[in-house]
């Protein structure tokens, strides 16, 4: 006599990610809430805050890092980490000031000089890690150090005054609003187009994905590394034009510490520290959240000791926020 088997019951499927566009949405989202709300609440803890000087100064004072933010993103995406940006930054200023103070250059010349500068200094840590197949954390610690001395030797250890040559840049053209701000607002467009729509970009987050199978599928991971360090150094010498331009000075002490506020404004904005996924729409807010909690702070009066402490728990608090929401999203 025969038993007869019981049919199977077929397995339930797997519940379907979320869309890509809905966690994209969900991120800006949150990041918009958490912008709002920290004006909401420095408004409320100081009578000054909520005004339009406020916010323009606000908008005058991040392009630089907005510009630097958007380089350390692709290097982040590519699992990569670069600590010199803000030596670089220095770097690039005292050579257009020693050029035009010094040398006798016209501005157009130093200006194309501060980017040249920052163009190899970035070109040179990409091409020591690539060749030497060594951490980037490491190559660019010690680029950090390199540079900084180089802007010391450019500048004579001295604060060198340009004055009007290169202010145009941070003169207000509408609203009060500089033009460095709106140039640091197109490069922020121009390269999420880069990231979300080019074949290059897609490169960047298949190389931190997985750079051995970009490598089994043809793709040579070393020139796309090189050519993201290499940009990250350009924006670095921009933002030493940008920075001088403010300030009417190239200062050898400008941008110590910066390259921390530059990574924390990307960690912020959601770009994984492990590579593979990043936004540069989500890095601008998080330069923005990073400049609201400074100018907030220093409106209500914190100390600087305070100001670290904060800064560094919101930094925190970011990251494992969005730790959750990855780990919810991909359920």
């Amino acid at each position: 006599m025969t038993t007869a088997r019981p049919t199977p019951h077929p397995a339930a499927p797997a519940a379907p990610a979320a869309p890509l566009w809905r966690t994209q949405l969900g991120t800006y989202l949150g990041l918009a809430a958490v912008l709002i709300g920290m004006v909401a609440l420095f408004s409320w803890l100081s009578e000054y805050f909520w005004s339009v000087d406020t916010f323009v100064t606000i908008a005058n004072e991040i392009p630089a890092l907005a510009v630097m933010a958007v380089g350390m993103t692709f290097v982040l995406i590519i699992a990569g980490i670069d600590l010199s940006v803000g030596s670089v930054m220095a770097l690039a200023a005292a050579t257009s000031a020693a050029a035009i103070l010094q040398w006798g250059w016209s501005v157009p010349a130093a200006a194309a000089l501060a980017l040249a500068t920052g163009l190899v200094c970035g070109t040179i840590t990409g091409a020591v890690s690539v060749a030497w197949r060594l951490p980037s954390f490491i190559v660019s610690l010690g680029m950090l150090e390199a540079v900084r001395g180089s802007a010391y030797l450019v500048t004579d250890s001295r604060t060198q005054y340009v004055g009007d040559a290169i202010s145009w840049l941070a003169a207000p053209v509408a609203a009060g609003v500089s033009v460095a701000f709106g140039v640091a607002l197109l490069i922020v467009v121009v390269a999420q187009l880069v990231l979300s729509r080019s074949v290059f970009g897609r490169c960047m987050v298949g190389i931190g994905t997985n750079e051995e199978a970009m490598r089994l599928a043809g793709v040579d991971p070393r020139p796309i590394r090189i050519a993201v360090f290499a940009l990250t150094g350009l924006l670095a010498g921009l933002a030493g034009l940008m920075q001088s331009a403010r300030l009417e000075a190239a200062d050898p002490n400008a941008g110590a510490g910066m390259e921390l506020q530059v990574i924390a404004a990307v960690v912020i904005g959601g770009t994984s520290l492990m590579g593979g996924r990043g936004s540069v729409v989500n890095t601008a807010f998080g330069v923005l959240i990073i400049a609201v909690l400074e100018a907030g702070l220093a409106q209500i009066g914190a100390s600087e000791p305070s100001k670290r402490i904060i800064t560094g728990c919101v930094i925190v608090a970011a990251v494992i926020i969005d730790t959750l929401r990855q780990r919810r999203a991909a359920v």
